[in-house]
């Protein structure tokens, strides 16, 4: 008993090697059915019989080797007894009497007792290990263990392959779906849909934000001096430009509307989103005052005015329904989000103004400055306003 014991721990070992060093599900049956033919003295063949009928889209059947031939395993082994048996009674089984292997010349292979193992993914049998030794000999209880062994090994290893498959077809499904999308969706929804399309349909919730607009002052005055082939091209240049310090302080950008942007930042603790908020807001107006010197001559100096507000916004999927298609953006919407917009409207020559919450978050990393209580549009009461910049 002592030696089957280590027999089984040394199979056990062998076969998890081998699922250490690779992911094809073919090697790891293969190997399964070597160890098998190794450790049963009396196998003639060992067969694992893929039932699964997704099987052919992630793996390959295994061949018989029974025959003169390849035959697919399924085809040849599918209908016997011992087969049949097992999947009757959701369990392994031995039979004695076996019928024998007809080749495809004719040749008669005769067999001896054959066993059957079920192999479950679930409640599901996803194949059966099927075991044909040579005729006078039987199977001894330890090699029924074995052959159980190998039988969940093998489980693991369909289990495993078929998770891989789905997960690329989703991923398949997903690229198309984004492909088709993409004209119509910010960044954010297409990592939503490549990390949990579920998200989608979820429900908006509260969450701590900072959002930051930026407004393009005197944009009406350019499009009336340029051509509009001109002033377009400006834009998006000045705009491209904000996209990486905007990703690398970790905001989203959500909406674009000609001489403006709207950018969350929603991923960190409240003062973390507003630090990361005040830092590409400074970003931005460095780039944009470098940017403005070099095209000055032609279109006068470009300012470029930002609002911040912090506080708690509904967060998630918002669907804008036209005649053509469905646009989905993932945006926060409430008081915090009108504020910071009212602050970029109310801003003046490249300033960089902050509500009373973003001040509090940010007060002991940056210096600001008092502009004093302004009655915005909307807003029920005169509210306190901040500067990042000091007054010329």
């Amino acid at each position: 008993m002592k030696k089957y014991y280590k027999e089984r721990f040394e199979s056990l070992r062998r076969v998890n090697r081998t699922l250490a060093s690779t992911m094809e599900v073919n090697q790891i049956l293969e190997k399964l059915r070597e160890e098998i033919r190794k450790l049963v003295p009396s196998a003639m063949e060992a067969c694992i019989l893929l039932l699964d009928p997704d099987a052919p889209k992630y793996t390959r059947p295994l061949q018989c080797a029974l025959y003169d031939r390849p035959v697919n395993c399924l085809s040849c082994k599918r209908n016997r007894a011992a087969v049949q048996k097992a999947l009757a009674r959701n369990k392994g089984v031995v039979i004695s009497e076996t019928e024998p292997i007809i080749r495809t010349d004719g040749t008669v292979v005769k067999t001896g007792p054959e066993a059957a193992m079920p192999v479950f993914v679930g409640n599901d049998i996803v194949s059966v290990v099927n075991v044909v030794s040579r005729p006078g000999t039987r199977f001894a209880r330890k090699d029924f263990y074995l052959i159980k062994d190998i039988s969940e090994t093998a489980g693991n290893a369909i289990l495993r392959a078929k998770t891989l498959w789905k997960s690329t077809q989703e991923k398949m499904a997903i690229n198309q779906m984004l492909s088709h999308l993409s004209p119509f969706v910010p960044h954010s929804v297409r990592q939503i849909v490549e990390n949990d399309p579920e998200l989608l349909n979820r429900e908006k919730e509260k969450q701590e934000v900072t959002v930051l607009f930026l407004d393009l002052e005197d944009y009406t005055r350019l499009n009336v001096s340029r051509p509009e082939t001109e002033v377009n091209e400006l834009v998006e240049r000045m705009f491209s430009s904000f996209v990486d310090p905007i990703h690398r302080s970790g905001g989203d950008i959500n909406e674009t509307a000609g001489d403006g942007l709207m950018i969350i930042f929603k991923d960190d603790d409240a003062k973390t989103n507003a630090i990361n908020a005040v830092s590409a807001a400074f970003d931005i107006y460095d780039i944009n005052m470098d940017l403005s010197r070099k095209v000055s001559p032609d279109f006068g100096f470009m300012n470029v005015n930002m609002g911040i507000n912090s506080g708690i916004a509904l967060v998630g999927m918002t669907q804008f329904k036209g005649a053509s298609h469905t646009r989905m953006t993932y945006t926060a919407t409430g008081a915090v989000t009108n504020m910071a917009a009212r602050l970029a409207d109310h801003a003046r020559g490249g300033d960089i103004l902050i509500g009373e919450e973003t001040q509090r978050l940010i007060q002991d990393n940056w210096k600001v400055y008092d502009r004093g209580r302004h009655q915005f549009k909307g807003m029920d009461r005169p509210l306190q306003v901040y500067s990042l910049k000091k007054a010329e």
